[in-house]
């Protein structure tokens, strides 16, 4: 079990996340000692989707305009159709991503997640997976793009599918466990 005792994860997620996806990593680095904040557009409550209609809802612990990546050791992009398109929209949604790959800190993306990493243009030359549906918006991206059920690239965690959950969260806690990437670059 990796300590990630004292490292501080923003997960960002706004009304429309897949619930597990939001959910198992958020247990699996709290699990693992980490300080978890769920970071969205507006404070109060998000909802998630779970099962094909409206599921639980989540704290947010601070608004973007409240963050900075400096106050983080990795980031998390949950799934979800809804969720990461809305957030690719949000300009300092995607700056705040981008940060974090200009500042060489671990980012994990699972299912669509991987759009806000198209938007944020941080994907050429990268190998990545992502759910099978945006495999060509991975690609227009200059993702090098494989089906896999997690695939690691300096630092950049991505997974397919809730099914992939385990082997996506055993390899995000790696990563944040690991630190900083040298290689990981904007």
């Amino acid at each position: 079990m990796k300590d990630l005792n004292k490292k501080t994860v923003a997960i960002l997620a706004t009304n429309g996340f897949e619930e597990s996806e939001l959910r198992e990593p958020m247990n699996a680095l709290k699990k693992a000692g980490a300080d978890v904040h769920i970071i969205s557009e507006e404070k109060g409550k998000i909802k998630s989707w779970a099962d094909g209609n409206w599921g639980p809802e989540y704290n947010v612990d601070k608004t973007l305009s409240e963050v900075d990546q400096k106050d983080y050791h990795a980031l998390v992009l949950p799934g979800g159709v809804i969720n990461p398109d809305v957030l690719r929209r949000n300009k300092h949604a995607v700056n705040v991503t981008r940060s974090f790959f200009e500042h060489k800190k671990p980012v994990a993306a699972i299912c669509h997640g991987p759009w806000m990493l198209a938007e944020a243009d941080v994907l050429k030359g990268r190998k990545i997976t992502s759910f099978s549906s945006i495999k060509t918006d991975m690609i227009n991206a200059g993702a090098n793009w494989v089906d896999e059920e997690v695939v690691v690239d300096e630092g950049l965690v991505t997974s397919r599918t809730p099914n992939d959950l385990p082997a996506f969260c055993s390899k995000l806690v790696e990563e944040v466990y690991e630190g900083k990437h040298e290689e990981q670059v904007a």
